[in-house]
């Protein structure tokens, strides 16, 4: 009786070992596949990555304007600026994408929606022209970045 007591407790034992010891393993895995190497095999890259990380993070831009986003701060509202920015760069982000895509580099400036410029605007938000100027800005920057593919 005592040696089928023993083989159980050993049995027991044995199971939970491999149950741990088979989470880690998935464990280490996982966190493997979220983090991946770095596409810089060598750490002698290190400046180069540093200076790929501040380009990424700021447009590649320099931080002036409000927010630090890279853009002047012409005047208007928070909402007027913001709206008339996301609208801006997402159709030039856009325009700039179906250029890459095509190995067409047209001259954005001649493009309706940044000629007009009123897409998104209302005029509860303020200034019709104000708008305008966040968004062509905004436009020259999306379409510059989606040329690039970004």
């Amino acid at each position: 009786m005592k040696r089928f007591e023993w083989q159980n407790r050993i049995g027991t034992a044995t199971l939970a070992f491999s149950l741990l010891f088979g989470a880690a393993i998935i464990m280490g895995s996982t966190a493997q596949a979220q983090y991946p190497q770095t596409q810089y095999p060598n750490d002698r890259d290190q400046q180069r990555r540093d200076q790929d990380n501040r380009d990424r993070n700021n447009g590649g831009r320099k931080r002036h304007g409000r927010n630090w986003d890279g853009y002047g701060n012409y005047g208007g509202s928070f909402q007027l600026r913001q709206t008339a920015l996301n609208a801006g760069y997402n159709d030039g982000n856009k325009q700039g994408r179906n250029d890459r895509n095509k190995r067409n580099r047209s001259n954005y400036r001649d493009n309706s929606s940044f000629r007009k410029a009123t897409k998104d605007y209302s005029s509860r938000l303020g200034d019709r022209d104000l708008y305008q100027r966040y968004y062509r800005d905004a436009y020259s920057n999306g379409y510059d970045d989606g040329i690039g593919g970004y």
